[in-house]
């Protein structure tokens, strides 16, 4: 797992390798991610919007934006904590992910980036 804060915010990742879902002899490799976002600030926060950097050893960076996360843009008070898994495809055995989230202050409406932590994803195979 890592972790990273921000501002108040805790994000951590823990990434897993989903054999079931992929299909080596195509070049395909789905990975699912499990974050938590956990508020650790003073003032009720929301979160607005997500940017990823994939990186994939076998093609160029991709990059995805979009509103909230699965759908949902969940508001946090102080001490609350979200979580929710997604995935991934690469057409490699190994890359990684980064980004940030969008989050707003309920308090004064300013806008803040919080820092999803790099990590990596790599077939289990290839870590021998």
């Amino acid at each position: 797992m890592t972790k990273t804060i921000t501002h108040g915010i805790e994000i951590s990742v823990k990434c897993n390798y989903w054999p079931d879902q992929s299909s080596p002899k195509d070049n395909l490799y789905f990975f699912i991610y499990y974050i938590t976002i956990q508020n650790n600030s003073k003032q009720a926060v929301q979160l607005i919007k997500r940017h990823w950097d994939i990186f994939d050893s076998n093609t160029e960076k991709r990059m995805v934006d979009g509103i909230g996360v699965v759908g949902e843009t969940p508001i946090l008070e102080p001490g609350e904590k979200y979580e929710y898994n997604s995935g991934c495809n690469l057409v490699s055995e190994i890359g990684y992910m980064k980004g940030y989230y969008t989050i707003k202050n309920m308090a004064d409406q300013s806008e803040m980036e919080a820092e999803i932590p790099r990590f990596n994803m790599i077939v289990p195979a290839k870590m021998n």
